[in-house]
């Protein structure tokens, strides 16, 4: 209380100087009424309270300021409301499911809510339902969203003066965490599940995919004792995710409850809680898994003449059909109900597709999806538990008791230079043996390869089994999952847990949970490399990693690149090509000149299999293998034919700076970028559509909130950010492209996490925001 009345304090004196500024609008109030928020450089909030409730309510009001659309956004999309205000054909801008079109997503959460399964886990004791410190920072943060609404200060054209720019509920931040968590499971099949008929063709777009295709990923690195130059911890933090969509976008923020909480970090608008960030003594970082599945198929065998019956134990169970409406808008502006059924089974809806596989309703089969999330809403109460943890065996043991978190990987590293990491997340418990027994022969072919079930729903023993130690029915439990503690490092870029470090491979999990002795993407191979590199000259330091982190080594150009330009040296007409090949430094900075050719020619090779290589992957070398172009393959040395004319017709020269072709623009203005694609191994991943006319022009996914801390043994660690895509999505704001413009010119952001670097900061300004 002390601390917060000293806060209140100089916050009461700097609004009194800063008179005549927007600072200046907020009242004073006393400090159980509200919470002070503190701004630094680049926007980013330091926000203060004596309570949970108010300290929601002050990051909900600092959210709101900067991305109130986005959060109304996803609401609207929750609600099923999208088509009703916004049409029913649009693509939805919101990112919580993988539809395709607005009614697509209406029909799908509409079908959601009348479940009232979010309703029931709410009603759930604790650690299944949320804990009371969670429920009363999200009553806050409502609070403070609505609060900020209703100061009718909205600037950003995506929802100003919008029908659907409406206050939030704490049910909304409920449902929008509930759909983070099956973003990769059913409503991956949004599309189908709204669609499927039985012996009707699918509906849809077919743009439903498998985690790996989503343009969401991540990198993290989490560094002990052994390998850092001070004996103490250092977090890499550098999650992919969508830079356009509403419901994944990261906001950064400072939450402090003086004695309770002081947590810096990243985490979704909409969702008061941070996805990755540190306190005083711990850092945390996280990435997706492509190859663990959250999610299995249930093959149903369908009693004949009924195709919305089928067997289990030689018993007919009948599929139980739901109607949904919802409210779409006409062209001419009327409204109308739009009905579509859809069928659910004991483990899920149906779908018919599943990435670019059909699955046909036939008249003896279906498939239904069972999600291990489904059931889930306690993501928030393992992100709260995080924040708190000391060391990082207190943040992975916080995992492990209220495994909420839905896919995600957690690497943690502590001031006293321990590394640990941990893959506690939703995954259905299908044991080798079970998919063994119970996979049918659609399961057959595809559990070896990507690690999904097909189980046979017609046998009740081949329906997901338990673990003791597992908080919900049908998943693994803590005791059968991955974790790792090391002091030299940990680092992963969405390969499986069996090679967090070369040094340490792990084995002996369920085929569902990741393979093994398997070929690595090169973003992983590259780390590696990057990493011992930095190792061979000494211990790692909060700059290395930095350096590291924006290297934009292009790692398949150093596995291919002298031969490529011996290739191109024997192929006619490609001198120009072979000089711009030859000149090019082998990175991925704007300023690189070749980068685009050897993009545009990797690009197609990339797609091409194992069989561009000479020396294939060898489990004894995983870093290194496979290697070595087969450049006498007639695919390969075509693709560099194409690249070359790709380029000429759009009238790029072969040799140009990367950078213009490879940029945003904001506002009008071109911000070229380094960075590359996560398939040429360029740990800046950045990835988009590829105009033919401009180049990359703009992107869809790759490098958000990025952040190096660096224990110290202070309790001040030695911390830089930065947000990619800035503070805030909306156009008219300081801080839309503040720090983009950083990202392109490779600059970071000197945290400000200790008092007496919050009150230094030249930019400081103070908003007190009272609740009443």
């Amino acid at each position: 209380m002390l601390l917060w009345k000293r806060i209140a304090a100089i916050g009461t004196a700097v609004v009194l100087l800063a008179a005549g500024t927007a600072t200046a609008q907020a009242a004073e109030v006393s400090s159980n009424a509200g919470a002070t928020i503190r701004y630094t450089e680049f926007g980013i909030p330091h926000i203060v309270a004596d309570d949970y409730v108010n300290l929601g309510f002050g990051q909900g009001y600092a959210a709101a300021k900067d991305n109130i659309c986005a959060i109304v956004d996803v609401a609207v999309t929750t609600r099923a409301e999208r088509s009703r205000w916004l049409g029913p054909d649009a693509p939805p801008t919101s990112g919580v499911s993988q539809a395709s079109t607005n009614l697509a997503s209406d029909l799908y959460f509409q079908g959601l809510k009348e479940t009232g399964l979010v309703e029931r886990l709410l009603a759930e004791p604790a650690p299944r339902g949320p804990y009371r410190e969670v429920r009363e920072l999200i009553r806050g943060y409502v609070e403070g969203v609505n609060k900020y609404l209703r100061t009718g200060r909205i600037t950003d054209p995506a929802c100003q003066g919008t029908g659907w720019l409406k206050p939030i509920t704490e049910l909304d931040v409920y449902r929008h965490s509930h759909a983070v968590g099956m973003i990769f499971g059913q409503g991956g099949v949004a599309d189908s599940i709204t669609s499927s008929l039985p012996g009707a063709p699918r509906a849809g777009s077919g743009r439903e995919q498998m985690l790996g295709e989503t343009g969401i990923g991540s990198n993290a690195i989490a560094i002990g004792s052994a390998a850092s130059a001070n004996g103490r911890g250092i977090s890499l933090a550098n999650p992919h995710l969508p830079w356009q969509l509403s419901g994944t976008r990261l906001w950064q923020s400072q939450v402090s409850l003086p004695g309770k909480l002081n947590v810096s970090g990243a985490g979704i608008p909409g969702i008061p809680l941070m996805w990755l960030g540190h306190n005083e003594t711990a850092a945390w970082s996280g990435t997706a898994t492509d190859t663990t599945r959250t999610y299995t198929l249930f093959e149903l065998k369908l009693v004949p003449g009924s195709p919305t019956t089928y067997l289990v134990d030689g018993k007919p169970e009948r599929m139980r059909r739901n109607d949904v409406a919802v409210l779409s808008r006409k062209a001419d502006g009327s409204l109308e109900r739009v009905v579509r059924p859809q069928w659910t089974t004991r483990y899920g809806p149906v779908t018919t597709r599943l990435g670019e596989r059909e699955l046909p309703w036939t008249a003896s089969s279906a498939f239904a999806i069972a999600d291990a999330n489904a059931e889930n809403l306690a993501m928030t109460n393992s992100m709260f538990e995080i924040a708190r943890g000391r060391t990082a065996g207190e943040m992975i043991d916080s995992v492990r008791r209220t495994q909420g978190l839905p896919w995600m990987n957690i690497l943690a590293t502590d001031d006293r230079g321990r590394a640990a990491f941990s893959q506690i997340h939703g995954v259905p418990h299908v044991t080798d043996d079970k998919a063994a027994r119970c996979n049918t022969p659609l399961g057959k072919e595809l559990f070896d390869g990507n690690g999904l079930a097909v189980l046979d729903g017609s046998r009740t023993s081949c329906a997901w089994g338990h673990d003791r130690d597992a908080l919900r029915p049908g998943i693994f439990g803590p005791s059968s999952l991955p974790n790792l503690n090391r002091t030299d490092y940990l680092a992963n870029s969405n390969d499986s847990y069996w090679l967090f470090n070369p040094a340490k491979p792990q084995t002996g999990f369920p085929r569902i949970v990741g393979p093994v002795r398997t070929e690595q993407n090169l973003r992983t191979r590259g780390g590696f490399i990057e990493i011992a590199d930095q190792l061979a000259k000494g211990g790692f330091t909060g700059q290395a990693l930095r350096d590291l982190m924006f290297s934009h080594r292009d790692h398949a150009a150093e596995l291919v690149l002298p031969d490529v330009v011996a290739m191109c040296r024997t192929m006619p007409g490609t001198d120009a090509a072979c000089a711009a090949l030859a000149g090019w430094d082998g990175r991925s900075d704007k300023e690189s000149r070749g980068a685009l050719l050897f993009d545009r020619f990797w690009s197609t090779v990339d797609r091409m299999g194992p069989d561009v290589w000479k020396v294939p992957f060898d489990v004894k070398d995983p870093v290194h293998t496979p290697n070595t172009l087969e450049t006498g393959d007639k695919g390969i040395r075509k693709a560099l034919t194409d690249a070359v004319a790709e380029l000429t017709a759009a009238k790029i020269p072969l040799d140009a700076p990367y950078g213009d072709n490879h940029y945003v623009v904001r506002n009008g203005k071109k911000i070229p970028l380094g960075g590359g694609t996560a398939g040429r191994g360029v740990y800046d991943s950045l990835g988009g559509p590829w105009d033919p006319a401009a180049g990359y022009t703009e992107f869809t996914h790759g490098g958000t909130y990025l952040h190096v801390v660096a224990f110290n043994g202070t309790g001040c660690p030695d911390t830089t950010t930065l947000l990619t895509y800035s503070q805030s999505a909306d156009p008219t704001s300081a801080h839309y492209s503040d720090q983009t413009e950083l990202y392109s010119r490779k600059q970071w952001v000197t945290e400000r996490y200790c008092e007496k670097d919050i009150l230094a900061s030249p930019s400081l300004k103070v908003v007190r925001v009272s609740r009443r």
